[in-house]
């Protein structure tokens, strides 16, 4: 029985405290067992229990393992939510409990600034590459202005962001969206988005590796899309597109931002970009083969490259648009 199982999870101090610390932020086994001052081997063993209760969920990433609490918004239910407010509840009661997790707060401060650490030094390592792609095209911020508007008038829902990078799309549209998953291919992006997100809430944000050629989720599973900057990396975009329309629920849109065809051959080298960016025609061709219809797209001209943003619409299996959608799930 599944309540069991939680009343029998919740019956030691230490997972109380995982699971108090995890309402926060995710956390690696190591990250846990630092904050904890306790052995991984014995971390592990009560991350287990609170998994196969159902309160806790593990994923893999590179060598670490990674947890998070399973809210409802989080592969959890209204039975795993109730107890994070039971716990929450204890704290406030409790004083030796809430002694106990003030002093894991104190502990966990330090897991966030070594985070923001190891996050400043590859920003410092990469800053010159970066800003030099920069100059070349429209400032960032009416880029990101741009994009808000193309999405703005209906709900984002679940957001998938591929390619996600520091995080910053994850930033731009948390409040926008009732969730965000925030995917990368390199590990060492996910740790500096990790960085760079972990002030936001845990409930709503989820980073997650895997590769835009075959995207580790369910048919079905998000209202939006997200390519920012992501799409000239694949040799063949209609990959990604197939795949980006596999986890789209019908009627939900798709969102790319990307360089409008250019001939600076360099960033294939520098950057190790696949294309040189897009000509319309040939994205929307793209699109219309993998299920999608567009809209007119959005034009950013800059120094030496334009920035252009498609959306088009996920198309149901009857070939009908869905042109209203419901509340934001």
């Amino acid at each position: 029985m599944r309540t069991e199982a939680i009343l029998r999870a919740l019956g030691d101090t230490t997972r109380l405290r995982i699971m108090r610390l995890l309402g926060t932020i995710e956390l690696a086994v190591g990250e846990l067992s630092q904050v904890l001052q306790q052995s991984q081997p014995r971390v592990s063993r009560h991350a287990s229990i609170l998994c196969d209760a159902g309160l806790a969920v593990r994923r893999r990433e590179g060598s670490w393992i990674y947890l998070r609490a399973a809210t409802e918004a989080a592969q959890g239910s209204p039975l795993t939510a109730a107890v994070a407010r039971l716990l929450s509840i204890a704290e406030q009661e409790d004083a030796e409990f809430a002694a106990q997790c003030e002093e894991d707060r104190v502990q966990l401060a330090a897991i966030r600034n070594a985070r923001e650490d190891k996050a400043a030094e590859w920003f410092e390592a990469h800053a010159t590459e970066w800003d030099d792609l920069r100059r070349r095209h429209s400032p960032d911020e009416k880029v990101e202005a741009a994009l808000n508007r193309a999405l703005e008038g209906e709900p984002l829902g679940e957001l998938l962001d591929i390619g996600t990078g520091t995080g910053r799309m994850a930033e731009l549209f948390v409040e926008g969206a009732s969730r965000i998953v925030a995917l990368d291919k390199s590990l060492e992006m996910l740790r500096v988005a990790r960085a760079k997100l972990q002030h936001l809430p845990a409930e709503k944000v989820e980073l997650v590796q895997g590769d835009f050629l075959s995207l580790p989720f369910d048919s079905a599973s998000f209202d939006t899309v997200l390519f920012h900057q992501v799409l000239h990396y694949a040799p063949d975009p209609l990959v990604p597109l197939r795949e980006a329309a596999r986890v789209l629920r019908p009627g939900g849109r798709i969102a790319i931002v990307d360089f409008a065809a250019h001939q600076q051959e360099e960033l294939r080298e520098r950057f190790q970009h696949a294309r040189l960016g897009f000509e319309d025609g040939q994205l929307v061709g793209a699109l219309e083969q993998t299920g999608f219809a567009s809209e007119p797209p959005r034009s950013l001209e800059g120094d030496t490259l334009e920035v252009r943003i498609w959306v088009a619409r996920r198309i149901d299996a009857l070939g009908t648009r869905e042109t209203t959608r419901k509340a934001a799930r």
